[in-house]
C-alpha cells in the first residue's frame, strides 16, 4: 500500500462502586472525580490536523491520475486519494511524509527527532481516524475522570512517544503514522494500574481476563500486513510502565481515615508492592527510554539485535507477504 506501514491502529460494591469502560471491576468512588476535557480536546485536534492534511494534499492538483481519479471530488481539494493507493479514504504518502510521518532516514540523518511526535497526530485516512478516535473516546474519557488530565496526557504522549521509537528502531524503510501506539499506552496503563492498586477492587479475575483478551486481540491485528505493530508494542509497554507509576491508588484504610476516632491506627497511603513497583517502573522507563534513543540517533537497525523480532509485527502467509 502506498502509504506504508499504518497503525490501524458492571460491577457492584455496596453502592459505592462505578463501572470502567472495558471491564467489569469495582472500586469505592469516594476520589475526587474529574470532568474530561483532555481527551476531547486530542480527538478535535487530531480530526482539525487530519482536515489540514487533506487541505495540504489537494488530490484534483496534484493527483497524476496513474492510479485513478480522486474519490468524493465534491469536496474539492479535500478530496480524497484513489483507493488503488490509498484505500483508508486520505492523503497520498508523500503529503504525510511531508507534514511529520515517522521516517527513519529523516529522523537519523536529516537531524527531524520532531517526527517522533508529529507523526502521533497524523493519520492516513478516514478509517484509520474514526478507528483511533473511537478507541480514544471510549478508554481516554473514563482514565481522565478517575485520574485527571496531567497523569492521562503524560501516559498518552509518551506512550506514543515510545511506540515511535520501538517503530523507528525495526521499521526502516518505510512510514508510519497514527495514534495507534499512545492508545495501546492507555491499555498498558489500565492493565499495570490494575495490577497495582490489586487489594482495593472487587470482581480482580474477571477485570484482569477483560483487559488480558482485549489487549491480545489488537495485538493479534498487529501481525497483518501493513500494520505496525511495533508502535502497537512499544506504546503498550510505556503505557504499562508509566501505570506503575502514575496511577497509584491509596488504600481504603487511608482514604477513610478522617472517619476514625482520634488516636486510632491510620493504615499507610500505600501497600509495600505498590512503592516496589514504582521502583521497578520508573527504572525500566529510564533505561528503555535512554537505551532506545541512543540506538535510534546512532542509526542502529533493531532487527540486527533480534532475528525474529519481525514476525511481531508481519507473519507472512499464503495469502499475504510481508516485504519490507
Amino acid at each position: 500500500m502506498a502509504t506504508g506501514d499504518l497503525e490501524r491502529g458492571n460491577g457492584k460494591n455496596n453502592g459505592n462502586s462505578y463501572n470502567r469502560s472495558s471491564s467489569t471491576y469495582s472500586v469505592e468512588n469516594n476520589e475526587k472525580q474529574w470532568t474530561s476535557w483532555l481527551v476531547p480536546m486530542f480527538v478535535v485536534a487530531n480530526v482539525a490536523v487530519f482536515v489540514v492534511v487533506m487541505y495540504v494534499n489537494n488530490c484534483p492538483k496534484n493527483n497524476s491520475g496513474l492510479e485513478g481519479s480522486c474519490v468524493a471530488r465534491f469536496l474539492g481539494r479535500l478530496s480524497f486519494q484513489p483507493t488503488r493507493e490509498n484505500p483508508l479514504f486520505g492523503p497520498s504518502s508523500n503529503t504525510l511524509e511531508k507534514l511529520g510521518a515517522l521516517e527513519w532516514e529523516k529522523i537519523v540523518h536529516g537531524n527531524q527527532g520532531w517526527r517522533l511526535i508529529t507523526c502521533i497526530w497524523l493519520h492516513a485516512g478516514v478509517i484509520h481516524l474514526l478507528a483511533n478516535m473511537l478507541s480514544l473516546v471510549f478508554i481516554g474519557i473514563r482514565l481522565e475522570q478517575q485520574f485527571g488530565f496531567i497523569r492521562v496526557g503524560l501516559i498518552y504522549l509518551l506512550s506514543g512517544l515510545g511506540g515511535s521509537v520501538l517503530s523507528a528502531l525495526f521499521i526502516q524503510r518505510n512510514i508510519s503514522v497514527g495514534a495507534s501506539g499512545a492508545l495501546f499506552g492507555l491499555l498498558g496503563a489500565m492493565l499495570s494500574e490494575l495490577l497495582t492498586n490489586w487489594t482495593i477492587y472487587t470482581n480482580k479475575a474477571a477485570a484482569l481476563i477483560t483487559l488480558v483478551v482485549i489487549i491480545a486481540i489488537n495485538l493479534a491485528i498487529g501481525i497483518l500486513p501493513h500494520v505496525d505493530n511495533f508502535a502497537h508494542i512499544g506504546g503498550f509497554l510505556s503505557g504499562f510502565l508509566l501505570g506503575f507509576v502514575l496511577l497509584l491508588r491509596p488504600q481504603f484504610g487511608w482514604v477513610g481515615r478522617k472517619n476514625l476516632p482520634v488516636g486510632a491506627p491510620v493504615k499507610s497511603k500505600h501497600k509495600a508492592y505498590q512503592y516496589v513497583f514504582w521502583v521497578i517502573g520508573v527504572i525500566l522507563l529510564i533505561v528503555g527510554f535512554t537505551v532506545g534513543l541512543v540506538m535510534l540517533f546512532r542509526g542502529e537497525n533493531g532487527n540486527d539485535h533480534c532475528s525474529w523480532c519481525h514476525y511481531l509485527s508481519c507473519v507472512p502467509t499464503s495469502k499475504w507477504h510481508c516485504g519490507n
